[in-house]
């Protein structure tokens, strides 16, 4: 857990079902381009369920890391951060973010991403970390490059959006000081 002013960011556990299906709904919208996944599977709140049983569970396997933001002063989820597409054998892994839109552009998400990428390399010993985001989502971009993350290049055809347009990603890298 890593706290800093009001905010914790923690693993995320079923008992935050409510809260998470709450901020998926109220930000379905600006999340479906590129968290296609996530929006196409937490439609209702049963899938949600499902959906949180499945990812909570992979953690276990070492597999995937879903983290959550929360303000402690009224336990709401500001946001939510990802550990996935782990190779331990580099060792090396991607980071997914996004963040409650009422939140968003206060400076919240750039401070808890820059403590936990530092997290990631000290706790589970990633030599490198990265993310892959879209040109046009230049929030993810600001955010990479606070952080010390820098651009690897454009992979091509890389992604495919909810409405299935297959796009080119912006490889951002940071590798372990």
């Amino acid at each position: 857990m890593i706290t800093f002013d009001h905010y914790t960011i923690r693993l995320l556990e079923l008992s935050d079902l409510e809260k998470y299906f709450s901020l998926i709904e109220k930000n379905r919208k600006r999340l479906e381009d590129f968290f296609t996944g996530t929006v196409s599977r937490t439609k209702t709140f049963e899938d949600t369920e499902l959906f949180l049983k499945e990812i909570i569970q992979k953690r276990y396997g070492k597999l995937y890391y879903p983290y959550i933001i929360e303000n402690l002063d009224n336990n709401e989820i500001v946001g939510f951060i990802d550990i996935k597409n782990i190779d331990w054998n580099i060792p090396k892994a991607e980071l997914g973010c996004y963040t409650d839109e009422n939140y968003a552009g206060k400076g919240i998400t750039s401070k808890a991403f820059s403590l936990f990428t530092d997290y990631c390399f000290n706790h589970y010993g990633f030599a490198k970390l990265f993310l892959r985001t879209h040109e046009s989502n230049f929030a993810a971009q600001k955010l990479a490059e606070k952080a010390g993350f820098q651009i690897e290049g454009r992979i091509c055809k890389d992604y495919k959006t909810t409405k299935g347009e297959v796009v080119d990603l912006i490889y951002y890298g940071k590798i372990k000081e």
